[in-house]
């Protein structure tokens, strides 16, 4: 199963793995100490290194399916969309209080609403996607009515 991800969202998953492989070794060796440290039935460190080196690897497995299955859609390839896809910057404007926000549609592994990244996955993100400007949108928990004013592409 294909998932759509930025070339941006990607290349960050992509760095975040490299650094957690690059952190095997030191995992290692941190287990091989505490093991020197006596009774492993009795040893914290030894527990605690081996718990990190667990998680690590969960990790590692995590990000390696991620980008597996990613379908790598650039958005610069878009040429001026009329409609909210994926990857788009959409401004929106809260229609209660005049506040007015802007996201990127995105890939739900690379999704960071404090940078503006919405996931398409996400409820606001499902309800945007074939709008047009102009269009009013309810989403949310408390349906809050937004407006869409404009759709463009941003250099990523």
């Amino acid at each position: 199963m294909k998932r759509p991800i930025t070339p941006r969202g990607y290349e960050l998953l992509r760095e975040e793995l490299l650094k957690l492989r690059a952190m095997r070794p030191e995992l290692s060796m941190a287990i091989e100490i505490a093991r020197g440290h006596g009774d492993l039935s009795e040893n914290g460190d030894y527990d605690a290194a081996k718990e990190k080196s667990g998680m690590v690897e969960a990790k590692i497995r995590d990000l390696e399916a991620k980008l597996s299955w990613a379908e790598i859609i650039d958005p610069k390839n878009l040429k001026d969309p009329e409609k909210v896809v994926f990857g788009v910057c959409v401004k929106l404007q809260e229609t209660e209080s005049g506040e007015e926000r802007v996201y990127q549609v995105v890939g739900a592994d690379e999704s960071n609403i404090e940078k503006g990244w919405l996931s398409i996955e996400s409820p606001l993100g499902k309800v945007l996607i074939g709008k047009e400007p102009g269009d009013i949108i309810k989403a949310g928990g408390a349906q809050k009515e937004y407006e869409i004013l404009e759709i463009f592409i941003d250099d990523l």
